[in-house]
């Protein structure tokens, strides 16, 4: 199919998905989560047998779109909860993807665009690369991307990083293990090729049941933490704060919150 969010190209067995939005950071939008979902489905059903995640430009993915804050802030609570839907169904398709998964993260990764980098099994960084689960900080909550989190990090970590917000570097990112590897802005695409080249030279069938048998682990409770994310997600988008948020994020000032 034709993607406008997005790029994807195919060399042998390698699948590469570019965020092409460089002009908005390649900011998420309802589109691109669409879009995303579909090309997930596109390569898991053909003949790639591992996946690059990049993007366009200088970030790899700067978080929601203002546009469409803006836009999630005025829907009504069924709107809502088909969001938090669609964005946990494509957090878990990547976190679940039957086939190898690299994030070649070129630039700044916030809030769910730290979710998109760091649910592949192996993540790439530049050392420019800037991380963080920043919604608290417009008064949001990092609902769906904690069910993954706290599985990748341990819970300590994933507490302080969820509840701070705090935007951090890749070389901490490496030393909590949610980076991989860091590699130079001009090396980071060959690297990411060369690790795809040595998982292409392993055995299919092996890497195919190995991506079973993790994801089969905790299943039930992947399923039912999901659900409870989901509605936390949806739910606060309803509040107050939420939408104070978005709108001194919007108009560039300090948020007034209000006392729970």
């Amino acid at each position: 199919m034709a993607y406008d969010t997005l790029r994807l190209d195919y060399d042998a067995e390698l699948a590469i998905v570019t965020l092409n939005r460089p002009d908005k950071r390649n900011a998420i939008s309802g589109e691109m989560i669409a879009e995303l979902i579909a090309a997930l489905r596109e390569v898991e059903a053909g003949a790639a047998r591992v996946l690059i995640l990049t993007g366009a430009g200088k970030a790899f993915c700067s978080g929601m779109d203002l546009d469409a804050l803006k836009a999630i802030a005025a829907q009504p609570q069924e709107a809502h909860l088909a969001d938090s839907r669609r964005m946990g169904e494509l957090f878990r398709s990547l976190y679940e993807f039957s086939k190898p998964t690299v994030a070649a993260v070129n630039g700044p990764a916030l809030a769910g665009g730290c979710g998109l980098a760091t649910l592949c099994d192996f993540t790439l960084a530049v050392p420019e690369a800037k991380l963080g689960y920043t919604e608290v900080r417009i008064g949001f909550i990092p609902a769906i991307v904690s069910v993954f989190l706290i599985r990748q990090a341990g819970e300590k970590v994933a507490r302080e990083l969820l509840l701070s917000g705090r935007v951090f570097d890749a070389a901490e990112a490496h030393r909590l293990g949610l980076v991989s590897e860091i590699v130079p802005a001009e090396k980071l695409l060959d690297r990411a090729r060369a690790l795809a080249a040595q998982l292409v030279a392993n055995s299919p069938t092996s890497l195919a049941r190995t991506k079973r048998l993790l994801r089969a682990f905790g299943a039930g409770d992947l399923e039912r933490e999901l659900n409870l994310a989901m509605q936390e997600n949806a739910a606060m988008r309803s509040t107050a704060d939420f939408r104070e948020g978005v709108s001194a994020f919007l108009e560039k000032r300090v948020p007034k919150w209000q006392r729970p």
